[in-house]
């Protein structure tokens, strides 16, 4: 660049007029690589040929200038130098404003433009007043607007061209005009649309990540508690382990006692009666709470079918739970029935024995009384706690189901507010064909990767419930080996019976042994008691434990269903913002298809039925 010209030429806005065409060459040539100056005033200085060549070699090459003022330079005698001006306006991609006023464009020049017009994107005010353009210049001109969609503001006065084409170039500019400010519009909502979706993706990733936190919680709990059970069942065979020892010295006195029972047949024969009838009293009883537990089976099993309809996967493990603590009650009552039967059945040895030992009978009658009314008293906490629990869980499925009636509602409510807010963008939406098909495939594309993100979520989500459900079939398989070990123990606990009660028989024609017997007999008792203590004990950790674990199903639960609901209102959103751009694009493409044929027909009935007008030249 010349340096003369440099400091000249640094201004954002340049005027210069009456410049002879070796200067305008070099000022030209000098603004090819600038960069600051964005306006150029050239007007009146009769550049002609050789003016129009460097003119186009400048917007080829110079990616800065915004404005271009050309008027009175006669750019349009000459129709090469003109088209090469042309073919640099073409490939330009920053100029926005461009006035050629009185610069003689003829209806070749025109169609020259045109052409120009038709690659040129960003030109959006175009003056052309007192040009030579005439009817065919308009038509080229049209037909060019009607693809270039960038051209907000076009001045034709004073180029003989008739009053329908002008208003037909009229309605191309407005189309544009309202195209660009519903592309704006479109953009400036699809950039908040974006950023929503990101602060969406954020939450859900934090929820995700908390999930996983609370799964692996409640991994660690299960481990904790499965080591609980095994330390019990340890404790548990240690106590079949004593019993045991216990039956096998009871087995050797009973040898010892086996010569004396030949004494005592006679008595035998009443006691067999006795025991005939206590037996058949005793399997009437089993009998009836056998019914009594099928029935109880049979309301649970309906219960958790209700369960599992309104809760799907989330309340089996709440089921599965419920079972495990009525299967624990039920044992503790088999075995407070079975200690109750042990105590009538001492009662009634005692009541046999004779006068002297009647103060040590009162004595035990007395204790038994007190271990009847505290076992009483543990079996109505025993129940009240479970009537807790239930009413409980009722309540809590009660919020449940009322918190899911409202996010319903919540839903249905936004997703009218979003059918209203895009009925009123369709309204003041224009007709954009090109722009908006682009805007649709970015966000069908950004849609897949939506889906395609929520798609994997959700797998994950199904993984980790999968995971839980096989953790919670391995505590019923655990549960299960339990209560086939309690089974074994009753039927050891009814051979003892047995076995307790031949040797009260025994012990009737021994009065010493029998009160040596029925101490011992007491000591065991008492044993007993104590691990039948230590075992409600430790079924109140389990059930503490069971409920937090509950709790925490639900709150998960509760998690896992607001997660789903969300992304079930996006994917919905989504597909019908999808539908709406559709319909949009759709009757975009009528109207236009439209308009185009009522030109077509407009200005064939005026070519074909009205004649030319004569119109006067423009004064200068």
């Amino acid at each position: 660049m010349i340096p003369g010209l440099q400091r000249w030429c640094s201004v954002t806005a340049c005027s210069a007029r009456k410049v002879c065409i070796l200067c305008a060459k070099v000022l030209l040539t000098g603004l090819f690589g600038n960069t600051t100056v964005k306006v150029l005033d050239l007007k009146g200085n009769n550049l002609r040929s050789t003016g129009a060549e460097m003119l186009g070699k400048l917007l080829a090459r110079n990616n800065t200038l915004r404005r271009l003022v050309l008027e009175w330079n006669a750019l349009g005698v000459w129709d090469e130098a003109f088209s090469l001006f042309c073919d640099g306006l073409a490939s330009n991609s920053v100029l926005t404003q461009l006035d050629l006023r009185n610069n003689q464009i003829n209806h070749h020049g025109a169609s020259e433009l045109a052409l120009a017009l038709k690659r040129n994107t960003t030109v959006q005010v175009l003056d052309l007043r007192w040009n030579n353009i005439g009817l065919l210049g308009g038509r080229t001109l049209l037909e060019a607007l009607q693809k270039n969609h960038s051209i907000v503001q076009l001045e034709m006065a004073g180029n003989n061209i008739p009053s329908d084409t002008l208003k037909a170039l009229e309605q191309t500019t407005g189309h544009n005009s309202d195209r660009q400010s519903t592309l704006r519009e479109s953009r400036s909502r699809t950039q908040v649309l974006s950023k929503e979706i990101q602060t969406l993706k954020e939450e859900k990733g934090r929820q995700y990540l908390s999930l996983m936190n609370t799964i692996d919680r409640q991994r660690e709990e299960m481990g904790r508690s499965n080591g609980s059970t095994s330390i019990q069942i340890g404790q548990l065979q240690e106590a079949l382990n004593e019993r045991k020892s216990a039956v096998n010295s009871l087995t050797a006195k009973l040898q010892m006692t086996e010569a004396a029972l030949a004494l005592s047949e006679q008595k035998n024969h009443n006691m067999g009666e006795l025991l005939t009838r206590v037996k058949a009293e005793k399997e009437e009883q089993r009998e009836r709470q056998s019914r009594e537990r099928k029935k109880e089976q049979e309301d649970s099993a309906h219960r958790e079918g209700k369960l599992l309809r309104e809760i799907q996967n989330l309340t089996e493990t709440n089921a599965q739970l419920m079972n495990k603590v009525e299967e624990k009650e039920r044992r503790c009552k088999s075995q407070q029935q079975q200690i109750f039967e042990l105590k009538q059945e001492l009662t009634n040895s005692t009541a046999e024995l004779k006068l002297q030992l009647t103060q040590a009978e009162d004595r035990l009658e007395i204790e038994k009384r007190r271990s009847k009314q505290a076992l009483q008293d543990m079996d109505s906490l025993r129940q009240k706690e479970v009537e807790h629990m239930t009413r409980h869980l009722e309540e809590s499925e009660r919020a449940l189901q009322e918190r899911i009636f409202k996010l319903e509602g919540q839903r249905i409510q936004l997703e009218e507010e979003l059918s209203k807010a895009k009925a009123v963008c369709v309204t003041e939406r224009a007709q954009a064909e090109e722009e908006l098909g682009r805007v649709r495939a970015q966000a069908r594309l950004e849609e897949q990767e939506l889906v395609s993100g929520l798609e994997e979520k959700l797998r994950s989500v199904r993984s980790n419930l999968q995971e839980v459900q096989l953790h919670c079939s391995q505590q019923k398989q655990t549960i299960s080996e339990l209560q086939a070990k309690n089974s074994q123990q009753g039927s050891e606990i009814n051979a003892m019976r047995r076995r307790t009660e031949e040797l009260q028989q025994d012990l009737s024609a021994k009065d010493q042994e029998k009160v040596a017997e029925v101490s011992r007999v007491k000591v065991e008792l008492q044993e007993q008691i104590g691990h039948l203590q230590a075992e409600r004990t430790a079924q109140g950790g389990l059930k503490e434990k069971i409920s937090a674990l509950e709790r925490e199903i639900k709150v998960l639960s509760s998690n896992h269903r607001e997660v789903l609901l969300d992304k079930e209102s996006e994917m919905s959103s989504m597909l019908e913002k999808l539908r709406l751009k559709e319909a949009e694009i759709q009757r975009m493409r009528e109207d236009e298809a439209n308009r185009a044929s009522y030109l077509q027909s407009a200005i064939l009935t005026y070519v074909q039925g009205s004649p030319l007008g004569h119109y006067s030249s423009p004064k200068k």
